[in-house]
């Protein structure tokens, strides 16, 4: 990986300051006070689609409720964007050397040790994005790699117009196996989360 662009001294408010062959890390991030909201992968910046739609917001809704009621006084927690997720190499990086942060529309963590007051350090169990027109290549190819290569149990992709989860589970030699896809009355059923099962018309009832 390129060598990280320089801290600077002061906050940056102004997205179009940031150099758009840079490398930048987590510590970086931290420094951002600009009205748009962006996301890291592997050091370079990726915006983020504007405010979401009612559709895909009925349908982050909808997810959240059933994973939140699913989940009430388990272990595992869901959590809906913005909520940070960072992806270091190692669980000892500091800021300066994580250089992926994302915010996926849902995830779950398993793992209380990963969560702090920052949100989530390390792979969470379950990564949900809801696809959108100015989204859908980072989702379907810059996360997809990075979410694999980082450990994330289940990647699902959620197709608003089609009405259709698609589930990439990860397999012990550490790639996602050939996805499912559930649509109609369907029901998805998460092995990282055992019992743990949503109907894919509860999903999108809006």
């Amino acid at each position: 990986m390129a060598k990280p662009y320089q801290i600077p001294e002061t906050d940056i408010n102004d997205i179009m300051l940031l150099e758009p062959e840079a490398t930048y890390s987590y510590a970086h991030y931290l420094r951002w006070s600009f009205e748009e909201r962006v996301e890291l992968i592997k050091g370079k910046v990726f915006h983020m689609s504007p405010a979401p739609n009612r559709a895909h917001q009925d349908i982050s809704g909808n997810l959240h409720g059933i994973l939140w009621s699913f989940l009430r006084k388990k272990k595992c927690k869901a959590y809906a964007a913005p909520f940070d997720v960072r992806l270091p190499q190692k669980p000892s990086d500091p800021d300066n050397r994580i250089f992926s942060v994302v915010q996926p529309d849902i995830c779950v963590v398993c793992d209380p040790s990963k969560l702090d007051d920052k949100g989530c350090s390390g792979a969470p169990d379950i990564m949900i994005e809801i696809l959108s027109p100015s989204t859908s290549s980072k989702d379907l190819k810059d996360k997809f790699s990075l979410y694999e290569e980082n450990g994330v149990k289940e990647y699902w992709v959620v197709y608003p117009g089609e009405k259709v989860v698609e589930v990439f589970v990860l397999r012990s030699d550490g790639k996602y196996s050939p996805s499912l896809k559930f649509t109609d009355d369907e029901s998805v059923t998460s092995t990282a989360v055992p019992g743990l099962t949503i109907n894919v018309n509860d999903i999108f009832d809006y």
